[in-house]
């Protein structure tokens, strides 16, 4: 249900917020006319609907570049673990140089494993 999907929320703030927002009509309806009572149980499921789908919205935008800068590091890692490989390639004219080595980092940002890896995490960080 909703406190699942809170308790997943990347930030403290959003948990501390989100928990307020739905405990808040604790303290209005006790208070609110017994013919209002509705108006604001509905005013209230639509304003924790919408703090909710607001950081949503921000859980996947920082979700999104934490997968780029996972991808990246994975990369990186490819590219510095591979170094000794490279050695051989500097030894070529200058010309030829450039582009092979642009064309290894290419293939080894594609064979990084970076989309298994971020396939196989991304399901654990999405809000349900």
């Amino acid at each position: 249900g909703i406190h699942k999907t809170i308790s997943s929320l990347l930030l403290e703030r959003w948990r501390s917020e989100m928990n307020q927002e739905i405990d808040h009509i604790n303290q209005v309806l006790p208070n609110t006319p017994h013919l209002e009572k509705t108006d604001a149980i509905q005013q209230w499921i639509r304003s924790v609907l919408r703090r909710m789908e607001h950081y949503k919205a921000e859980h996947n935008k920082l979700l999104k570049e934490a997968m780029t800068l996972l991808e990246l590091a994975l990369w990186k890692a490819m590219l510095d673990g591979n170094r000794e490989d490279d050695a051989s390639i500097l030894e070529m004219p200058a010309k030829k140089t450039n582009l092979d080595i642009e064309s290894i980092r290419i293939k080894r940002r594609i064979t990084s494993g970076a989309s298994i890896v971020i396939k196989n995490v991304l399901p654990f960080l999405k809000l349900r």
